[in-house]
């Protein structure tokens, strides 16, 4: 089962594997040309009403396989929106199929064709038809016509099945690669995307993320550091990669003995020290306060294991019930914690080891058994490793950017800062899925750059082009 947004993710990340777009369209145009076939009299006649966009494109591929069909494209060739739409459409012109361009909606008549194929829209698409698309849809419903949709009826929202307005009544949906969650009894077909696409981090990954032209302050993210005291680069690497990674304010909870220290990395920081040299469960009616006020908190990362410590972060996440990235050793509590918060827990393999979780050098066996794992203690997991690991006990990612340059310190102390600024505005699978990819691309980026010897800071500046860039930058 895969939603419309994972599978426009799953697609970009096959095309970034060397599949090309222009061969999955040419197999998801066959398969929905053998659907027809299926449910077609052999003098049946066949329409095809197609959109601009590459739900039309995989309609023409279809045309080229099924006899003498009508093909309808909805708007002026010109518009074709992807460049291997328009040349499959251009392959019907030049072989002189029966091609009509429909440039007024009202001029649309299908001629009582025995099949009309439903090209219009795909899956990316939602909210009520307008104009063509609506007076089409009107026409494909009033014919006495066995109707197959491509990928999704037009007009119906593949996640739920729901329809805000006039929609396609299809017999037939082919579908492709997975289950939609909203369409029922779809004819699944495979269309040749790896299983890598889905299981790797990859670029499509990226679509979750936006930046709206109207978005105000605070629309991203606020995020609360709480860290420092043995260390003071943990906390001050976490939170500026938090800003990196798009969060509009960040806040570092730390000792008063290290304030100045985290400070200095960064003018934008906001500090709100407390007294002493290390977090202890006086502290914690601020730091509970400060975390009520933001869409994230990042716990531990230089904070040190004393006693006193690790009381306070049993108590912390006893009553927190917010969204948390849980990072260093503040991990080992973790499973023993009853707590109603959201948490995202970034362990190396040591650390994962001394949470009670699984140990295995293969990571096709690490990722079945820190599934397993997550789903016992009932947290989403980000195992770092040179394939790292991402699984909320259900789901499972794998990434594998990054490079051995950055076993130097402080690359998990930017990994947590990343995901906690994800943490803010997606799903916990999703934001450890895009924090590992962005950290490790970062990395990969630098050591091209200027080869091993980078320093943990040196992702810092890498990091927003790793998750807003272009994906061959």
């Amino acid at each position: 089962m895969i939603t419309a947004d994972r599978m426009a993710a799953v697609d970009e990340n096959a095309a970034a594997l060397g599949i090309p777009r222009k061969q999955l369209m040419e197999s998801s145009g066959n398969a929905v040309a053998r659907v027809v076939r299926d449910v077609a009299d052999p003098d049946d006649s066949v329409a095809l009403v197609c959109g601009r966009g590459n739900n039309g494109g995989d309609a023409f591929v279809a045309a080229r396989f099924l006899d003498d069909p009508t093909v309808y494209l909805l708007g002026r060739p010109e518009t074709i929106a992807t460049d291997i739409a328009r040349e499959n459409w251009d392959a019907l012109a030049q072989a002189e199929y029966d091609t009509r361009v429909v440039r007024d909606s009202r001029d649309l008549s299908l001629d009582d064709p025995d099949i009309v194929v439903d090209a219009m829209l795909g899956t990316g698409v939602t909210g009520a038809l307008r104009e063509p698309e609506r007076h089409a849809a009107e026409l494909i419903n009033d014919a006495d016509a066995t109707v197959v949709a491509v990928d999704v009826p037009s007009g119906v929202d593949a996640d739920t099945g729901e329809a805000a307005g006039v929609a396609v009544d299809a017999d037939h949906v082919v579908t492709f690669h997975d289950d939609k969650p909203g369409l029922d009894d779809a004819t699944v077909a495979d269309i040749g995307i790896p299983e890598a696409a889905s299981l790797f981090a990859g670029p499509g990954d990226r679509r979750l993320l936006s930046r709206p032209d109207d978005a105000h302050k605070g629309a991203f993210g606020e995020v609360l550091v709480v860290g420092g005291g043995p260390y003071t680069g943990a906390p001050a690497l976490a939170a500026q990669a938090a800003m990196r990674a798009g969060a509009d304010l960040v806040r570092v909870v730390c000792p008063e003995s290290v304030a100045r220290e985290v400070q200095s990395f960064e003018e934008g920081l906001i500090l709100r020290p407390f007294e002493g040299d290390h977090l202890t469960p006086d502290h914690l009616d601020r730091i509970r306060s400060l975390a009520a006020d933001h869409d994230t908190v990042v716990f531990g990362p230089g904070l040190g294991d004393d006693p006193d410590t690790l009381d306070a972060v049993r108590a912390f996440l006893a009553d927190y019930a917010g969204r948390a990235v849980i990072d260093a050793d503040a991990l080992q509590v973790v499973p023993d914690i009853d707590t109603e918060a959201t948490l995202l827990c970034t362990p190396h393999q040591g650390e994962l080891r001394a949470m009670g979780g699984p140990s295995a050098d293969d990571w096709r066996e690490r990722l079945d058994a820190v599934t397993d794992f997550a789903a016992e203690i009932g947290h989403t997991l980000l195992v770092k490793g040179a394939y790292d690991v991402i699984t909320d006990g259900t789901d499972a990612r794998a990434n594998r950017t990054g490079n051995p340059g950055m076993t130097v310190g402080g690359t998990g102390d930017v990994l947590a800062g990343a995901a906690g600024a994800l943490l803010a505005t997606q799903r916990p699978l999703d934001a450890g899925t895009l924090a590992a990819y962005a950290n490790g691309l970062a990395g990969d980026r630098v050591v091209e750059e200027q080869g091993y010897g980078l320093l943990a800071s040196d992702l810092l500046p890498a990091l927003p082009r790793a998750l807003w860039g272009a994906a061959d930058e």
